[in-house]
């Protein structure tokens, strides 16, 4: 995973949480549910990003 698939996904993560956050004070049921699903996708695309890079260095260990 590249450095700045990383970062996208932080930062998509942390406004995610940032959302849900303004959510839970002016009590927007929408808005907390909206930032907590963008989080939770932001945290899905990164965990894909680590799978595929675990399958790249096993590929790699075989072909050394």
């Amino acid at each position: 995973m590249s450095f700045t698939e990383k970062a996208k996904n932080k930062v998509e993560q942390m406004a995610g949480a940032a959302r849900e956050r303004v959510g839970d004070m002016t009590d927007n049921e929408r808005m907390r549910g909206e930032g907590a699903s963008q989080e939770s996708d932001a945290r899905a695309k990164q965990a894909g990003q680590n799978v595929k890079d675990a399958g790249r260095n096993v590929k790699d260990s075989f072909t050394k």
